[in-house]
């Protein structure tokens, strides 16, 4: 298997092709685009971040009247993708959905070929994600507190999407909270995760809704509560985490569109502008629920860029609390 920093070098001669194209015109925020711009998703197609790119992709054409291709570029977690914007001409053609973990990756990783913080800003707010702590019903528990009693007795094991993914990160945070000592099982993907689970092989999941919603459905899971301060629209019965034993818990993982740090505030502004139309949008609001989004759209650029630095020190401080490493 290619190593993260192979996988990384790999990516570098479609960077240099991104940069090639984009040097036949100057950026004009006045009649932004002139072009096709590049829109990226760091994962595979048919997930839920791909389903909501590609959505907005189709708005933001409409609107705009120029192209928006979608490009997935998955592999080394987030980091091609995101090195890729990194690397991009400053000029609003190449553009890329990111999540929560770019704001994580600074500390997960000890050393990264960009810095988000300098190299990248946040276009966009576009969803927050709820996540929902699932066990299996043999586990016996009905509540957190009950939960949680259990893991104060005896150990009890986690998966997650990744080393480092949202998961991961949330039930971090719920280990550093509620001082319990769980084992963390990494997967590759949540899917794997909810399949273990429902095996019986660990015990509990932090999972986004969508994977985890016909398990639950069916009663082959249970839904104990959600990870977000209010309640979750897609499961109205299901309490907050921080309403069922452990006060102040609030996390969610989170969407946005991301653009090359040096663009130009005019294009950025514009980008900003329409794609805060785009998820006003009914039906666009109505398809991000379905797949287990919170629609946000609101923010100005330098809003969201101190919201970027403020997770960043959230979730560092969470990586540095659990002693999370990633191999490079």
């Amino acid at each position: 298997m290619l190593s993260r920093r192979a996988l990384l070098a790999a990516g570098l001669p479609a960077m240099a092709l991104g940069a090639a194209r984009a040097e036949d015109q100057p950026a004009d925020a006045e009649n932004f685009p002139t072009r096709p711009v590049t829109f990226v998703v760091p994962f595979a197609p048919a997930g839920g971040t791909d389903i909501l790119t590609r959505l907005l992709a189709q708005k933001l054409e409409q609107r705009l009247g120029k192209p928006f291709v979608v490009e997935n570029r998955p592999g080394a977690g987030t980091l091609i993708a995101t090195n890729l914007i990194a690397k991009s001409p400053p000029d609003g053609y190449t553009i890329m959905m990111a999540v929560t973990s770019l704001a994580a990756d600074v500390t997960l990783y000890k050393s990264l070929p960009y810095d988000p913080a300098k190299d990248l800003m946040l276009v966009a707010l576009i969803a927050r994600v709820p996540f929902v702590l699932v066990v299996s019903p043999s586990l016996g528990v009905d509540s957190v507190e009950e939960l949680i009693k259990l893991a104060k007795q005896r150990t009890l094991s986690y998966g997650s999407g990744g080393v480092g993914a949202f998961h991961h990160l949330a039930a971090a945070l719920f280990a550093n909270m509620t001082g319990v000592k769980m084992i963390h099982v990494p997967y590759r993907g949540s899917a794997p995760a909810l399949n273990d689970l429902v095996g019986g092989y660990i015990q509990l999941v932090f999972t986004d809704y969508g994977p985890a919603a016909a398990l639950i459905s069916s009663g082959k899971l249970r839904a104990l509560a959600v990870t977000t301060k209010d309640r979750f629209q897609a499961l109205p019965d299901v309490p907050p985490i921080a309403e069922t034993g452990v006060p102040g818990y609030d996390a969610a993982a989170w969407q946005g569109v991301i653009a090359h740090a040096q663009t130009p505030p005019a294009i950025v502004a514009k980008l900003n502008l329409e794609l805060n139309a785009a998820v006003a949008m009914d039906n666009v609001r109505t398809r991000m629920r379905d797949i287990g989004m919170d629609p946000v759209g609101t923010g100005t650029p330098e809003q969201l860029q101190q919201f970027l630095r403020a997770e960043i020190a959230r979730w560092g401080k969470v990586v540095e609390e659990a002693g999370i490493a990633h191999s490079e």
